[in-house]
C-alpha cells in the first residue's frame, strides 16, 4: 500500500502546494522506493503508485508535474494508461521505463506523446535529466494555458464594436481605413482602439497583433 511505503522514505523538505510533483507508477516496491529517494534527494515532491489503476483514482493537482511509468504493469499497462489519460484530456509529460525495451516499443511510446523512454537499469543522472526536462515542459505549458485564459477573459470584456475594431486594426488597416470600412468616424475608431488597448493591457500594436493571432481573431 502507498501509505506503508511512504513510511520507508526520507522526509521531504519544506514545500508548497505549487511545488512540482513527480508521479511514479511501478509494481516493484524496490523501484518505487529507489526513485522516491532519488527525487526527494534533490528536493522534488513524489507520489508513488503500485498500479495504473491506483493512479487513475488519484486527483492530479494543478501544478507542474510528470509521470514515470513502467511499461509492463498488472491489469493496466503503461501504454494503456497513457491512452486512458489522453482520452480523459489529462496533459502530463510521461517518461516510460522498462526492463524489456526495444526500438518498436520506444517508437510507439514517443508517437503516443511520451517524452522519454529509459531502459532498466538506467543511470540516476539520466532519470533526473529526463524529469527536469519533463517538469520544465509542463511548467511552460501551464503558463501558456494560464496566459491564454487570462487573454481570453480580457477579450471577452470587449464590446462587440471593440472586438470589431481589434479584428480590423490587427490586420494592418489604418484608423481611417477602418472608419471607412464600418461607416464610423476616424475619431470614434481612435477612441475604441484606445479602449481596446487598455482592456487588453497591451503596450503596442505589435503586442495586440500577437494577441489576436493567439486568440484566432480575424479581420472581417
Amino acid at each position: 500500500m502507498r501509505t506503508s511505503e511512504k513510511r520507508l522514505l526520507p522526509a521531504s523538505p519544506i514545500s508548497t502546494a505549487e511545488d512540482p510533483i513527480v508521479f511514479v507508477v511501478d509494481d516493484d516496491q524496490l523501484t518505487r522506493n529507489s526513485l522516491s529517494s532519488l527525487f526527494r534527494s534533490v528536493g522534488l515532491k513524489v507520489e508513488v503508485f503500485e498500479s495504473a489503476v491506483d493512479l487513475l483514482k488519484y486527483p492530479l493537482p494543478a501544478v507542474p508535474s510528470c509521470l514515470i511509468s513502467d511499461v509492463r504493469l498488472p491489469r493496466l499497462g503503461g501504454f494503456e494508461l497513457q491512452e486512458q489519460l489522453n482520452r480523459l484530456g489529462v496533459s502530463i509529460p510521461i517518461i516510460f521505463m522498462t526492463g524489456h525495451g526495444d526500438v518498436p516499443m520506444s517508437v510507439k511510446a514517443m508517437k503516443s506523446g511520451a517524452i522519454d523512454f529509459l531502459t532498466k537499469p538506467f543511470r540516476d543522472q539520466a532519470m533526473l535529466e529526463a524529469v527536469t526536462g519533463a517538469l520544465e515542459r509542463d511548467r511552460k505549458r501551464r503558463n501558456e494555458e494560464k496566459n491564454n485564459s487570462e487573454m481570453r477573459t480580457k477579450f471577452e470584456s470587449l464590446s462587440p464594436r471593440e472586438r470589431q475594431i481589434m479584428s480590423l486594426v490587427t490586420t494592418g488597416l489604418l484608423n481611417k481605413e477602418v472608419a471607412a470600412r464600418i461607416g464610423i468616424s476616424e475619431m470614434t475608431v481612435k477612441i475604441h482602439r484606445g479602449s481596446v488597448m487598455r482592456k487588453m493591457e497591451m503596450k503596442s500594436l505589435a503586442d495586440l497583433v500577437l494577441a489576436a493571432e493567439r486568440l484566432g481573431v480575424r479581420g472581417t
